[in-house]
């Protein structure tokens, strides 16, 4: 799988708060919100996964 480059604008008080969550875990602000996007898209597939197994077994 090969990357690609993503390029975000975004305030100076919204960078500051990332630089410090990716510091508290001793990470790259750029490894940092890859694994929060990571993260967030797994969460997603897992619910709709969970709401199509409930959808097969007639759970409500």
């Amino acid at each position: 799988m090969g990357t690609s480059v993503l390029s975000l604008r975004m305030d100076g008080e919204l960078l500051e708060r990332l630089r410090h969550h990716a510091a508290r875990r001793g990470m790259s602000v750029q490894d940092y919100v890859v694994r929060t996007l990571i993260r967030d898209d797994f969460d997603q597939r897992f619910e709709a996964a969970v709401e199509e197994t409930e959808r097969f077994y007639g759970v409500t």
